[in-house]
């Protein structure tokens, strides 16, 4: 068997190892860097999806802090129930929290379509 591989010329080997083994340099380079900007790629995108829930879910939650309504037909809000000073720092809180959360996704965007050459959307 180990003769029968010597008399074969290097061409004539096709197994991935050998084939692996034989690459040159630019070959080497082009597959890392083929490997490192894809896993970057799928990384920003990742980052972009999480920061843009994030945004919505403080959105969202900050809408529903203006529901009153009441929780049945049996029911009122009454005017002393509603704390008027907390809403204002939730409220307060909630925006700089959305502001800082559109600040991120618009910085994310910006390197995704800097690095990546193409724009993404969500």
């Amino acid at each position: 068997m180990a003769n029968e591989t010597k008399d074969l010329a290097p061409e004539d080997i096709k197994g991935a190892l050998y084939q692996s083994l034989s690459r040159n340099n630019k070959e080497i380079k082009n597959d890392r860097a083929e490997i490192i900007a894809e896993d970057l790629e799928m990384s920003f995108s990742q980052g972009i999806q999480l920061s843009t829930k994030n945004l919505k879910q403080l959105l969202r939650e900050r809408a529903n802090m203006y529901d009153f309504s009441p929780t049945n037909t049996q029911s009122l809000v009454m005017a002393h129930d509603v704390k008027s000073e907390a809403i204002f720092a939730k409220d307060l809180n909630l925006s700089i929290r959305i502001r800082q959360a559109e600040i991120e996704l618009e910085i994310l965007k910006e390197r995704y379509e800097f690095l990546f050459g193409k724009t993404i959307t969500i």
